[in-house]
């Protein structure tokens, strides 16, 4: 696997090996006077180019002017964004998210587009599609439905399904009437429907035959997580040990750390290559926790959303599958209960209360938001870095990381503010 940029000094440009600049074809941008956050790295003064959709060229300085980087060839078409000092980090990725804007991901492509479309304003850039617990064949039709928008959008990067091979004791939001063990035709018709879209799938490795379902999942290319689950701590690692590399949100849908029981969280946290995601959010996870798991597992967290329809809308009665949810206060519970049914979170405000209340450094926070979720599924040698080769998603954050601008793929989100822009 590739890593991210590392973020050093210097003041001369990087060209993309294998470019073959096409004039005209996609939007031209140098962002200069950036502190660039990337890599795990903060570098002052930065600039970076897009063009053709990744990143040309970084460096630093002046750099930017200079070899004939914004040239006339690009003429009238180029973006020129003087940054005047904000954070420049790469595009957020969301591994771990169910939809936003009122609209939820189970409901098919329109409603996946309005909730990407909320989540893009608030950073995030790449999307694996999170699908709740539904009949096997239900969920085949899902996850054809995301193969299809893959090949048309380039902000969706596949399919995670969290479920039905759940634990009941641990179902959270998750219809109790539909968990089952995984079989060999399970997984034979949902990989084969995804088409080499499925990314992730969580599951409960200590239900019958669920280190097998591990080890088929994980052949056929799909991220395995560990989730609603009962396993303890030996459990856990086994189900490392046969190929799963993700732990499902860290704490929740899970046993704890309890000093004679370490459970999950504690098995995926000493294991190499595993990652844990976080739902940053107040509500799921005590700030000081996120900020022990942060330190037990350097490099490993993921920040997710886990969000679900209620995010960036109103409060209100709400579904999650085929449970009834009720959101108050930015707070969705099953109305049923009382569990907590995933967020309302965005990456935006993940990342200030990461800086903010867990305290951790603005490097740290920005990684699990990018480098760490694109490594979990495979893609960290072109996705979550401003290096030369990178797909061009970043996101410009003033000094309170409240968003100024996105790109995806280059494309800027909104026109070029006129504060701190420039059309040249």
């Amino acid at each position: 696997m590739g890593t991210a940029d590392t973020g050093r000094p210097d003041s001369g440009a990087h060209p993309a090996p294998g470019t073959h600049p096409v004039p005209g074809a996609h939007p031209v941008t140098v962002v200069h006077s950036a502190r660039i956050v990337t890599g795990g790295r903060v570098q002052n003064d930065g600039w970076v180019r897009f063009e053709h959709g990744r990143v040309a060229a970084t460096g630093t300085g002046s750099g930017w002017r200079e070899g004939g980087l914004v040239s006339s060839e690009a003429g009238a078409s180029a973006d020129v964004v003087d940054a005047e000092g904000a954070w420049l980090t790469p595009g957020f990725i969301d591994i771990h998210n169910h939809g936003g804007g009122g609209a939820a991901f189970d409901d098919g492509p329109d409603a996946i587009r309005t909730a990407l479309a909320l989540h893009q304003q608030h950073g995030t850039t790449r999307f694996v599609i999170s699908l709740v617990t539904a009949p096997v064949d239900a969920l085949a039709g899902r996850v054809a439905a995301v193969a299809d928008l893959v090949e048309t959008d380039e902000r969706i990067l596949g399919s995670h399904l969290e479920g039905p091979f759940l634990d009941v004791g641990h179902k959270g939001a998750h219809d109790p009437a539909l968990l089952r063990s995984a079989t060999p035709d399970d997984i034979a018709v949902l990989v084969g429907a995804a088409r080499g879209t499925l990314r992730q799938i969580t599951l409960a490795p200590e239900l019958p035959g669920g280190l097998d379902a591990v080890r088929a999942f994980s052949s056929a290319g799909v991220a395995v997580a560990v989730g609603h689950t009962g396993a303890d701590y030996d459990q856990t690692l086994a189900a490392f040990d046969a190929g799963a590399s993700i732990l499902t949100h860290a704490f929740n849908g899970m046993d704890g750390i309890h000093h004679r029981a370490p459970g999950p969280v504690a098995a995926a946290a000493r294991t190499h290559g595993v990652t844990l995601e976080i739902i940053n959010d107040g509500i799921h996870v005590h700030p000081e926790v996120v900020r022990m798991t942060f330190a037990s597992a350097p490099g490993h967290v993921a920040l997710i959303t886990d969000a679900m329809a209620a995010a960036g809308s109103s409060d209100g009665d709400y579904v999650l599958g085929s449970l009834g949810v009720t959101v108050r206060d930015g707070v969705a519970r099953l109305a049923d209960g009382g569990s907590i049914a995933g967020s309302t979170l965005t990456l935006d405000d993940a990342l200030r209360r990461a800086v903010r209340e867990v305290g951790l450094p603005v490097e740290d926070a920005v990684l699990a938001l990018t480098a760490t979720p694109a490594r979990a599924i495979g893609r960290g040698h072109d996705l979550g870095g401003l290096a030369a080769g990178y797909a061009a998603d970043a996101v410009l954050l003033d000094a309170d990381f409240h968003i100024r601008q996105v790109w995806t793929a280059g494309a800027p989100l909104r026109p070029t503010p006129l504060r701190g822009g420039k059309r040249v």
